[in-house]
């Protein structure tokens, strides 16, 4: 079967990846991905180099079609993600209210509010449909939102 994305590197690109391999001062997978692409251009198969480097097929097919597809550089770097792999519970609307409620007398037998209680108003309020403590904790945190918080500057 014939390769789809093929690897003919210049000779520039090829003494760039060579001296990432042999410096070594650079990340891991950015020496694996220039082992990857030198030995894609030297006529290596797929199965061949994911043997000799320890790594899934997958990743071989993947760093030759980035080169081919988005260029040189991107090719040593890592794929981004387009969008984060869930969807934020609090927007910017509801980190508001969650700051105003927090601020807020807490309910009536409490001295206080705790991170349960916020959960559970925000859910009451039907400002989300479900929110976790330790979600409501790092948007405080995040808010610099603590009631003590007192600035030094």
């Amino acid at each position: 079967m014939k390769k789809k994305y093929v690897v003919d590197l210049s000779d520039s690109q090829r003494e760039l990846l060579k001296d990432c391999v042999e410096k070594g001062q650079t990340t891991a997978y950015k020496i694996r991905h220039a082992h990857i692409l030198l030995k894609a251009d030297a006529g290596w198969t797929d199965a061949q180099i994911a043997e000799a480097f320890g790594c899934h097929r997958q990743t071989v097919y993947n760093v030759r079609r980035r080169l081919m597809e988005k260029g040189f550089s991107e090719a040593l770097g890592r794929s981004e993600r387009q969008e984060p792999p869930c969807q934020r519970k609090l927007d910017g609307a509801a980190e508001a209210r969650l700051i105003a409620l927090s601020c807020g007398q807490p309910p009536a037998g409490f001295r206080r509010w705790t991170l349960r209680l916020l959960a559970a108003k925000l859910v009451e309020l039907e400002i989300v449909e479900s929110i976790s403590p330790e979600t409501v904790r790092q948007t405080r945190k995040k808010m610099c939102s603590n009631r003590i918080y007192v600035s030094n500057g």
